[in-house]
């Protein structure tokens, strides 16, 4: 029978991404419910052609428009308004796998309403596992979930890890994981260059097609930062056992160094929906669409250590990493908040680290605790974008 999925996130680029992987196994998953925003044209067009028995909107407004819409087109499909909505769908009875491709920290609410409803949870943001991945861990634990990893680096690592390995568990034999990163769009500009750069060139990423908030964490490295914090608590690894490298070519998703000394790395084309295949048919391997590499035709692959001065945010996630409870939390928030405020024109690129740095020591003066529960740590993460916002409107 074909597994059923849900999908959130649906009208992004990773949504979309993970439609056409199942346009292509037809005959072995079919859509259940898909969510997005806002975007009532984008989620109707896929409403007409996957026919999912349920579609939720973020917005109550673009919900009822959607509802209005989809009964002149004569659709069946039932829609969901709300934040709760979203979470619904993630939770349905007959869901087999969700995935979670909400961008920012409204992802995790859903994501963890898939979780305790022990669901097959392909995570393909950031933000939850580090706003609250001990949380996420437990509940997967408590209620049967399987977690797996979309991130390029992060599957990359969880197809290089020996057979049998849990997400949440240290892998055995493993000495180190070294994350690639492109370096973005920046990787040679003159630093003293990068307080002009507009957002029109930061979302101008060299090697992936990305929407406007994660091209701009690439473009600082903070993408890399997040996903050392997501590592750690994938595999259970603490902050000196994970590296970084900087990887132009985009080759080499990630790497694991095992105690014998021998090195894994997963290659692949730079497109997501490799990653977003591999995770929909584990064990198994479905199609992709994406063709392999010419590795007669690759001149080189480099590999160079990270500038923490070009990219501060690298630096200080690492810091926050380090320092454990709370920070990590508040590092994700104030990030959301600077990376909007330099997209809409109100923050320099520069400023991004600053504002971050700035509401990371005053979290450190406050004395926040750990957030080990839901509302703890939304608590910490309102108080961390309120924190951000006066820096940045300061």
């Amino acid at each position: 029978m074909s597994q059923q999925l849900v999908v959130l996130g649906a009208t992004g680029t990773i949504g979309r991404n993970t439609l056409d992987v199942v346009r292509r196994n037809g005959e072995r998953i079919q859509v259940l419910a898909l969510s997005a925003h806002r975007d009532v044209h984008g989620l109707l067009e896929l409403c007409r052609e996957f026919r999912p028995e349920y579609a939720a909107l973020a917005e109550p407004q673009a919900a009822a428009t959607l509802t209005r819409e989809l009964a002149r087109a004569g659709l069946p499909t039932e829609v969901l308004a709300g934040a709760d909505g979203v979470a619904r769908i993630a939770a349905l009875d007959r869901a087999d796998q969700v995935m979670s491709a909400i961008v920012g920290a409204v992802g995790l609410l859903p994501t963890l309403a898939a979780v305790r409803a022990g669901k097959r949870v392909l995570i393909a943001n950031k933000e939850p596992l580090v706003m609250a991945g001990g949380l996420l861990l437990a509940e997967a634990a408590r209620h049967g979930a399987t977690l797996i990893p979309i991130d390029s680096e992060h599957n990359a690592i969880f197809q290089c890890l020996p057979a049998g390995s849990r997400c949440g568990t240290a892998p055995a034999g493993v000495r180190r994981l070294i994350l690639t990163a492109s370096g973005g769009p920046f990787r040679e500009t003159p630093i003293e260059a990068l307080a002009a750069v507009t957002p029109a060139q930061a979302v101008r990423h060299p090697n992936w097609v990305m929407g406007p908030k994660i091209s701009v964490d690439s473009a600082t490295m903070m993408n890399k930062g997040l996903e050392l914090i997501e590592a750690a608590v994938l595999y259970a690894l603490d902050e000196a056992r994970l590296d970084v490298v900087i990887h132009p070519e985009s080759v080499v998703h990630s790497i694991v160094e095992y105690i014998d000394g021998s090195m894994l790395a997963q290659l692949g084309a730079s497109d997501m929906r490799v990653p977003i295949a591999h995770a929909l048919a584990w064990p198994e391997r479905w199609t992709s669409g994406v063709g392999g590499l010419d590795l007669a035709g690759l001149a080189r692959l480099r590999f160079e250590a990270p500038d923490l001065q070009r990219f501060p945010c690298l630096g200080l996630a690492r810091a926050a990493l380090r320092a454990g409870g709370a920070m990590p939390n508040v590092l994700n928030a104030a990030n959301e908040v600077a990376v909007q405020a330099f997209l809409d024109q109100r923050l320099p690129f520069t400023g991004i680290a600053a504002a971050i740095e700035r509401t990371l020591e005053a979290a450190e003066r406050s004395g926040a605790g750990p957030g080990d529960d839901l509302d703890a740590i939304l608590a910490i993460d309102g108080w961390a974008r309120r924190a951000a916002g006066e820096f940045v409107n300061a």
